[in-house]
């Protein structure tokens, strides 16, 4: 079952690969919103860690193993403007198989809205949500190989107008445990829409992204880095604004055009999800967390002031047979969306 869903998802990622498109670009982009508290803290991406936190195989199936069995959580995010996002999964190992499953709900509420007219008079209000059940598998092939897929069937509503899709990712993840070194690559969102919001429209681009991950433990610290590069699948990630004006100096002089040294390396930069993780405890059962994503703090800061636009941070801690993670990641100036997730193993209530 699992090497046919890989080869349907392989032959969607050819046609997907062709038009891949960064975000703005395609429809149904709350599925890059991130999963987990944990992962909100970390920068938003976290594909190159394997331990047992099941929300992990919703970016990266190939990160599911036994030790997830069993595993709950729930997860949700208090966006800008009442926006509401969560994600709830539950996982299952079945030794003989090698293969570890899991099943989860993500969803997206943009609260109530006004309708208007073209005068902008306001006629009534309407709804609109958005939701993604995914199932996924990862097989260890290897002693230090996983490879995963997973499926996801997407609805979408707006105001009236109703969009289905199907997609799917694919992963694979090399851990060494001897070194404490975990190596990923992993292709999301490969798919397309069914339904249309309106009848006989083309269909939108998903928003189909590839990435790579290198995570490390320090043997003799309490501490992991991760680093991650998006967009594998696209070299220019730079948003070139039509709409901007060059700024002059102070003393009215016209400003320099950038060398294309700094434009490459701007670029280059971009592509990177930089975090760290501190677990303390001898199950670490406490950890403090921070990240940065380059693109985001990029794209959302001011020239004019300083803010701390990308960075990301939180905590995570277990009491009893549950654990209880806060993430806070700051999009702009104007502020930060906050995330929390609990979650829980059947197996410690035995």
């Amino acid at each position: 079952m699992l090497k046919k869903a890989i080869s349907l998802l392989t032959a969607a990622l050819v046609c997907t690969f062709s038009f891949a498109q960064l975000g703005g670009n395609s429809t149904y982009a709350f599925m890059n919103l991130s999963p987990s508290a944990r992962v909100t803290a970390l920068g938003g991406n976290l594909i190159a860690v394997q331990d047992d936190d099941v929300s992990l195989a919703h970016a990266n199936p190939s990160l599911l193993n036994a030790s997830m069995h069993q595993q709950l959580t729930f997860n949700h995010n208090f966006h800008f403007a009442g926006i509401q996002n969560g994600y709830a999964a539950y996982g299952h190992t079945i030794e003989k198989w090698r293969t570890t499953f899991h099943g989860g709900v993500q969803y997206t509420n943009y609260g109530e809205l006004d309708a208007t007219d073209v005068l902008a008079q306001v006629t009534g209000t309407f709804k609109v949500a958005e939701y993604a059940v995914v199932l996924g598998a990862g097989y260890q092939a290897y002693d230090r190989l996983t490879v995963g897929a997973n499926f996801k069937w997407i609805s979408s509503q707006l105001a009236g107008a109703q969009s289905m899709g199907i997609s799917g990712d694919l992963g694979v993840t090399y851990s060494d445990t001897s070194r404490l070194l975990t190596v990923a690559f992993v292709a999301k969102n490969i798919g397309t829409q069914l339904t249309t919001y309106e009848e006989g429209a083309p269909f939108e681009k998903l928003p189909f992204e590839m990435q790579l991950g290198v995570s490390k433990r320090m043997r003799y610290l309490p501490f992991r880095v991760s680093v991650i590069y998006r967009y594998f699948d696209r070299w220019n990630v730079l948003y070139d604004d039509p709409n901007a004006e060059d700024d002059t100096s102070f003393f009215g002089e016209e400003p320099t055009e950038r060398s294309q040294s700094a434009i490459f390396f701007d670029n280059f930069l971009r592509h990177f999800v930089f975090n760290g993780e501190f677990l303390f405890g001898k199950k670490d059962n406490f950890r403090l967390r921070f990240g940065y994503a380059a693109l985001l703090g990029k794209e959302m800061s001011l020239e004019s002031y300083r803010s701390l636009a990308g960075f990301t941070y939180g905590v995570g801690f277990k009491i009893n047979r549950f654990r209880l993670d806060y993430g806070r990641m700051h999009y702009h100036l104007a502020g930060a969306v906050n995330h929390l997730s609990i979650s829980t193993n059947f197996r410690e209530f035995r």
